[in-house]
């Protein structure tokens, strides 16, 4: 599966619908420890088939990461049922994403 780019507009249908599990990345583009942390989330989302990978911009999305109260990126959330199980900020590795995802 692939990374899928969230936006306010499909948030609802991609992540709070979803019957898997969804891994959110909080990124932007100037973010040296993102720009560490994004190829190994499109990794995880070319393995993943029991749960989605999306990434938000966090300069595009600002009220998707205020809603989530995201202060510092990358933050990592995981969400099921719409509801956030996991968290974690700053650049981690590919084992410790994967440790989140229940």
């Amino acid at each position: 599966m692939s990374v899928l780019t969230i936006t306010k507009e499909n948030f609802h249908k991609e992540v709070t619908e979803s019957t898997k599990p969804v891994l959110l990345d909080f990124y932007a583009s100037w973010c040296g420890p993102c720009r560490m942390v994004s190829p190994i989330v499109d990794e995880i989302a070319e393995e993943a088939s029991d749960f989605k990978v999306g990434k938000i911009n966090v300069d595009e999305e600002s009220e998707l990461a205020s809603a989530f109260r995201v202060m510092s990126i990358p933050t990592l959330l995981v969400l099921k049922d719409g509801n956030v199980v996991s968290q974690s900020v700053g650049a981690v590795s590919k084992q410790r994403i994967l440790s989140m995802i229940p």
